[in-house]
């Protein structure tokens, strides 16, 4: 078997929160995410922007730990929808 290793991401995501009563066909949850108690308030739900019915659930938790907002225009080459 293989070592672990560690990436950097260089890419970005196009994200939003996840509110009550929004339709979660075809979002991916992992299992310990839904065993946490996804979906919550705090979540995001992301969006491949290649594939925008590429959609799953991000937790509060690991959103806040990796993420932070881009204000502004997109950044170059990226394909915003």
């Amino acid at each position: 078997m293989t070592e672990w290793q560690t990436y950097k991401r260089i890419g970005f995501a196009r994200m939003r929160p996840w509110v009550p009563g929004m339709n979660m066909e075809g979002v991916s949850i992992s299992e310990a995410d839904r065993r946490n108690g996804s979906p919550k308030p705090g979540d995001m739900i992301a969006r491949n922007p290649e594939k925008e019915t590429d959609r799953w659930l991000i937790s509060e938790d690991y959103f806040k730990a990796n993420f932070r907002p881009i204000h502004g225009n997109t950044p170059e080459g990226q394909k915003f929808r």
